[in-house]
């Protein structure tokens, strides 16, 4: 890129940036200086709100990066953890969000974690530690890996130094955390969701000229290799009409997970009333399905005009397509959409992190407001360091944090939300199980076969089920020994 160039795009950046930060720094002007407001908005968003900072959240440097990426390598079959994300996801929030939402009102809890250990007027002291500290660990990395996506896009463009865009965005984080916390977040979500589904629009409109118009696309496609546009890939490892299935239904999983990222679940905890959860859902679906069918359509257009395949990092290829199709304001737009995007989800992380770290994991009295700011500023450095050091793609990095968070919270979830009330030693069980297979499930391999968050989460259920049936045979064995013994007492006597 030459200097003439570079010039205008990063003038751009910069403002649209500068805009996005904006956002979030006015929210301050709405702060009350509370813990509850801090990190639940005072449970008084609106649902259109609530929807697209779920989305921008949900879809951030994943998608922007992991998933074009993704769709780059594997082509048509991408569509897949489309159509099953949509699912799972439609299914959990079906079942969960509103119980969710009333439980954390009932509890007056600011945390995740804090729901999960106070439901049903329960006091799980040793379920409230565990789930903490999971939420810090793997929401720790899934901030990082937030971090990373969006130094990558600054790396492609302007040259930078992938340190440089890391410690940019931490900046970024703490700017938001010192404004007004999680409505911080949820505002430049909203104004980032508007730019992300305008930017990738006119992207793929775009693309798709460039080559041709929608036929020709689909002709070159189909060049490009062989099953590229084939239903499902064709290296699925199980073979067979069981091959398509797992490969659907670990992506279906995938979607019912979202009920178990702490991040995500915090905004429709903020709600301002249970009744608004419907139209909180039309907003989030209707972007969510639109954004993320873009997304597919502007990772097949990159494989086309980016044809360079092994030869640099998919998870490059929206900055790169960008470069090439784009006038440099408009590349300044999409940049800055990224990277914000990608800083106000680290920063809804960070502020899980905080509230995990400081409200469930501190000895003694619930931290205060000031106390949770400076745990914000530990959790931020401590990301930025995994950012610095690792070197795994956005892509799996996400995936595993968000695979073991699922595994772990989904099934504990579901079972309270069908009215079920384990002990805190049962309960516990569930959430290790579930985080312990989706662990070892990777660790042995066994991810190509299907998405290691399946076997997590069915792995909670099944201690859950098991708990129950030896549970109740317990109980049966118990009474019919006492029925024995009274009637030997009885035949004795007579």
């Amino acid at each position: 890129m030459n200097a003439a160039a570079s010039l205008p795009m990063l003038l751009s950046f910069g403002a649209f940036l500068l805009v996005f930060i904006g956002i979030g720094a006015w929210s301050v002007t709405r702060s009350r200086r509370t813990t509850v407001d801090y990190l639940l908005a005072g449970r008084s968003v609106k649902p259109w709100l609530v929807g697209l900072s779920a989305v921008a959240t949900n879809n951030s440097g994943y998608m922007f990066t992991g998933m074009i990426g993704f769709t780059y390598l594997t082509g048509w079959s991408s569509i897949w953890l489309m159509a099953g994300w949509l699912v799972g996801d439609l299914i959990g929030s079906l079942l969960i969000h509103h119980k969710l939402r009333l439980a954390a009102e009932r509890s007056d809890s600011h945390s995740f974690s804090g729901v999960l250990s106070h439901w049903g007027g329960a006091d799980y002291r040793r379920l409230r530690l565990i789930a903490g500290l999971l939420s810090l660990l793997f929401l720790g990395s899934y901030a990082a890996a937030q971090l990373n996506a969006g130094s990558k896009a600054l790396h492609v463009l302007f040259g930078w130094e992938l340190w440089a865009g890391a410690v940019l965005g931490a900046g970024g984080v703490l700017i938001y955390c010192l404004a007004g916390g999680i409505r911080a977040s949820i505002w430049t979500d909203a104004a980032q969701a508007i730019v992300m589904l305008i930017s990738m629009g006119l992207l793929l409109a775009v693309s798709v000229g460039q080559v041709g118009g929608v036929q020709a696309a689909v002709e070159r496609l189909g060049a490009v290799q062989p099953g590229y546009l084939a239903w499902f890939p064709p290296d699925l490892p199980v073979p067979g009409g069981w091959g398509p299935f797992l490969f659907v239904a670990g992506w279906m999983f995938a979607g019912f997970g979202v009920v178990g990222q702490p991040h995500i679940m915090i905004r429709f905890m903020s709600l301002d009333e249970p009744g608004n959860l419907p139209r909180a859902r039309v907003w989030y679906y209707g972007w969510f399905f639109l954004f993320y069918a873009l997304t597919i359509g502007v990772g097949l257009m990159a494989r086309l005009l980016l044809p360079e395949a092994g030869r640099f990092d998919q998870e490059l290829a929206l900055p790169m397509l960008s470069l090439r199709m784009l006038p440099p304001v408009w590349v300044g737009l999409i940049l800055a959409g990224l990277f914000a995007a990608t800083i106000s989800t680290a920063d809804s992380l960070v502020l899980s992190c905080s509230a995990a770290l400081t409200r469930d994991l501190l000895p003694g009295r619930p931290a205060g407001f000031w106390m949770t700011k400076a745990g914000t500023f530990g959790v931020t450095a401590a990301a930025l360091g995994i950012a610095l050091i690792g070197n795994k793609s956005v892509f799996h990095l996400v995936l595993y944090s968000w695979a073991v968070l699922a595994a772990a919270f989904g099934p504990l979830l579901l079972v309270y939300c069908f009215g079920g009330r384990p002990s805190e030693r049962l309960a516990i069980t569930m959430v290790l199980a579930g985080a312990g297979v989706v662990i070892g499930w990777s660790l042995a391999g066994l991810s190509p076969y299907i998405y290691e968050i399946a076997p997590g989460i069915l792995a909670g259920l099944v201690v859950y089920g098991f708990s129950r049936l030896f549970g109740r045979a317990k109980r049966e064995g118990r009474r019919s020994g006492r029925g024995h013994s009274l009637t030997l007492i009885t035949e004795g006597k007579r």
